[in-house]
């Protein structure tokens, strides 16, 4: 199952967007459903007052997961996950207009194609610099 359906699923079964984009990329980021399901709880509808969409939260949430900064004297990895940050929200205000979930409902996107979208893109970027690392 891709990630996409997989995402998709977890909304189905009711779990909220960050919820579902960031169960969906567990093979990447190595935590366990449970976990991830359970962290990203309060994620949904923009951290429940309609700010940034839990779909792009749980995204960079699996980003910084399989490109962890957990030492603060890891300048590049710092660096690193910045850039991956900036390159997810940049392509997600290009795609869908804005990244606050109260407008992106007022534009009347719905969240199936975010949590699809977030999910596939996060794992594009994911791969991408994997293979940078591996020089494939």
């Amino acid at each position: 199952m891709s990630v996409q359906e997989e995402s998709l699923r977890l909304h189905a079964c009711g779990f909220n967007c960050a919820q579902s984009v960031l169960a969906a990329l567990g093979s990447y980021t190595g935590m366990e459903k449970r976990t991830a399901l359970a962290v990203s709880g309060g994620l949904g509808g923009g951290v429940r007052c309609g700010e940034i969409c839990g779909a792009a939260s749980g995204a960079v949430m699996a980003l910084g997961l399989a490109f962890p900064f957990a030492d603060g004297e890891e300048a590049e990895a710092k660096k690193r996950i910045a850039q991956l940050t900036m390159t997810f929200t940049r392509d997600f205000v290009k795609r869908f207009g804005c990244i606050r979930c109260q407008d992106l409902k007022r534009k009347g996107v719905p969240c199936d194609e975010l949590i699809a979208w977030a999910a596939q893109h996060a794992e594009e970027i994911i791969k991408e610099n994997q293979n940078q690392n591996t020089g494939e």
